[in-house]
């Protein structure tokens, strides 16, 4: 067992709530919930927290990390983590969100997978307290008699009230057999692991309430379940997948990693902090977004490739954009004295304030029309919002570009220097 029940301290039942609810869709049942923490509390027994994930490709990307960013925090709040490497299931393919049968895998493809995913998933887990599973432990050895008594606890019209079921139905395209038994030993996987919870995609909905159906038919309490969103890709519309291009590999090098995590919307950067990490978003937000996307950037490299690895990442970015469209010698050098900003809490200026230092640009409304069209620039990343705060800084200037032919470079100096 991952824990020892005389060692656990379970933080009280509103931070376990704040920490488990962060990103979440939906939880069924809450109050259900709350029960098994207050439960687990007052009798030192940690919650097994199960996520199934089928090895049908080699690598995992982020948009996978959900899922398993979600079972560190039950895994920091002391409860047992169940990492389900489904080697049997993915054999048979899920058919969630496809509007075809999935080819099959062989065994072979399968288990080379899941090797690499045990891997990778440890650069987020606490190998110590996480517990691997593969579901062909049970399947396999399951008979012919079982399969039948398993299936006869589901219906056909209890399948195909399942949309992806119900639209191929209705289109008249085939669904094979062997289909219906995904959701069936997905459920049955709950059983086996006596599940209290279960996390899931959005598109995972129903084959998690069919675990719940299948405790309680098994004289078990129903697992609780947990859906999360599915993390939109690089292009800010559709979820993450390899297939699509728009995906951030775990195995990515930390050059293309770094890249591609500062190549992401304003507004998506602050879904991947909410998704895939812990901190507050509300002290990310105060931030300048170019430089809440490079922080971003260089803790995610790190957690994949070390330290020294997401340093180096960053200052490579940071040199080939410093050379990129941004002249020598710009038009104008401007320079912020500690004196301005005596009595503020950190050297600090809005964005039209900035730009008018320059003397590039007549007037603030003008300069706010600028930031509205997209005009401006600051250090690589596109200014939208005329209220944004710059935060200076003395190690580091600042470029600012000005539509397409103006130039200035901010220096922040302590004292009078």
């Amino acid at each position: 067992m991952p824990h020892s029940p005389n060692t656990i301290m379970f933080p009280d039942i509103d931070r376990q709530l704040e920490m488990i609810l962060r990103g979440t869709v939906e939880v069924i049942q809450l109050d259900d919930l709350k029960d098994k923490l207050i439960r687990s509390r007052e009798e030192h027994c940690p919650l097994r927290v199960k996520a199934g994930f089928d090895p049908t490709a080699p690598d995992l990307h982020l948009g996978h990390t959900v899922l398993i960013q979600k079972l560190k925090h039950f895994q920091m709040l002391g409860h047992e983590v169940i990492f389900l490497i489904g080697d049997f299931t993915g054999m048979i393919g899920d058919p969630s969100g496809v509007s075809e049968t999935r080819p099959p895998l062989t065994k072979e493809q399968v288990l080379a997978n899941a090797k690499t995913y045990e891997r990778q998933i440890f650069k987020i887990l606490d190998p110590a307290a996480t517990r691997i599973e593969f579901n062909s432990r049970w399947m396999s050895d399951m008979k012919a008699e079982g399969m039948i008594e398993l299936c006869s606890h589901y219906s056909v019209a209890r399948m195909l009230e399942r949309d992806d079921f119900s639209i191929r139905y209705r289109e008249q395209k085939p669904i094979r057999i062997h289909e219906f038994l995904y959701p069936l030993i997905q459920g049955y996987d709950s059983v086996v692991l006596r599940a209290d919870v279960e996390l899931g995609g959005t598109d995972q909905k129903f084959n998690l309430l069919v675990g719940r159906d299948l405790q309680r038919d098994y004289g078990q309490r129903p697992q609780t379940v947990i859906t999360m969103p599915l993390l939109e890709g690089t292009d800010g519309v559709r979820k993450m997948s390899k297939s699509l291009g728009n995906y951030i590999a775990l195995e990515d090098p930390p050059a293309e990693m770094f890249g591609k995590l500062m190549s992401i919307s304003d507004t998506l950067m602050l879904r991947y902090y909410e998704l895939l990490t812990t901190d507050d978003l509300d002290q990310i937000k105060s931030q300048h977004p170019m430089e809440a996307k490079l922080a971003l950037a260089e803790r995610l490299v790190c957690q994949y490739h070390g330290e020294q690895a997401a340093r180096q990442a960053r200052w490579d970015f940071q040199q080939r954009f410093q050379t990129k469209e941004f002249p020598e010698h710009p038009d104008v050098v401007v320079l912020l004295c500690e004196e301005e900003f005596a009595g503020e809490e950190g050297p600090k200026m809005g964005i039209v304030d900035l730009i008018m230092r320059t003397g590039l640009i007549p007037s603030k409304s003008e300069a706010r029309r600028l930031v509205a069209q997209g005009a401006i620039w600051l250090d690589g990343a596109k200014v939208s919002d005329p209220h944004a705060e710059v935060t200076l800084r003395s190690n580091c200037p600042h470029q600012l570009r000005i539509g397409k032919r103006k130039f200035a470079r901010i220096e922040w100096r302590s004292g009078t220097g």
